[in-house]
């Protein structure tokens, strides 16, 4: 057998996979900061991380944080850290409402994951129903959709960031809620996401679960954590959806 033959056969297997995968999935549960777009593509989540440490600084309280989180680029981990030492604090309160300010700022210059506009358009028109389940805020969930035309698809079934912070995911809280309200069974359903802490609150919730990775070292992540179904694109996604509906 040719190198070309087996590149042939390992291509049409995963695209069979894709087709039952989509086949199982009646409800549709998207994270959404990668598989939809990549919000602080233009308003950096470093400076964004680095506003919350001068906030804290000027409420003289830049010393909850140890001299790595004060300079590490991702704001959740601010957040977080910050939770730990003070959970449900009005501090805390504070800095998840400055960090969603700054997410909301982020929506206008947020690139559009390849794909993923015709790909929820499409899975929307041939009847699955969509949700969004994110550690981001809802509000900045809300304002990127309306700006991409997408708010219909997802009839306001967005399920962000709360201010119980041990609720975001890993913890299944968010898919939870998204189920419930759609009132879908979790085997009926497929999460969409990026990162580890998306396919162990998948595990949790009894979702199946589909990675998307953008690059491989994002794609090794999501392998190490147990993902058995990663993409690299949407696209082949969107085709094998657009497939089913010539069938």
């Amino acid at each position: 057998m040719t190198s070309d033959t087996r590149q042939t056969e390992q291509v049409t297997a995963e695209t069979e996979n894709l087709r039952e995968v989509i086949e199982r999935a009646r409800f549709v549960l998207f994270d959404f900061d990668g598989p939809i777009c990549r919000l602080f593509a233009g308003h950096l989540a470093e400076n964004v991380a680095k506003d919350l440490v001068e906030w804290l600084e000027h409420q003289g309280m830049r010393g909850l944080l140890t001299e790595e989180e004060q300079v590490h680029p991702d704001p959740m981990v601010v957040l977080h850290a910050v939770h730990r030492r003070h959970p449900h604090s009005d501090l805390v309160a504070e800095l998840e409402e400055r960090l969603t300010q700054q997410e909301l700022k982020a929506v206008p210059s947020a690139w559009p994951t390849p794909y993923a506009d015709p790909l929820i358009r499409t899975w929307s028109a041939v009847g699955a129903r969509l949700a969004v389940a994110t550690n981001n805020s809802a509000r900045t969930v809300a304002g990127y959709l309306e700006s991409r035309g997408l708010t219909d698809c997802f009839t306001r079934n967005l399920h962000g960031r709360t201010q119980d912070l041990n609720q975001l995911k890993p913890h299944p809280h968010c898919l939870n809620r998204a189920l419930s309200v759609m009132g879908a069974a979790p085997s009926a359903a497929l999460m969409i996401g990026d990162a580890p802490s998306d396919h162990e609150a998948a595990r949790r919730a009894g979702v199946p679960f589909l990675g998307y990775a953008r690059n491989a070292a994002k794609e090794k992540l999501l392998r190490d954590a147990g993902a058995e179904n990663v993409v690299t694109s949407l696209e082949p996604l969107l085709r094998a959806l657009r497939g089913r509906g010539r069938g």
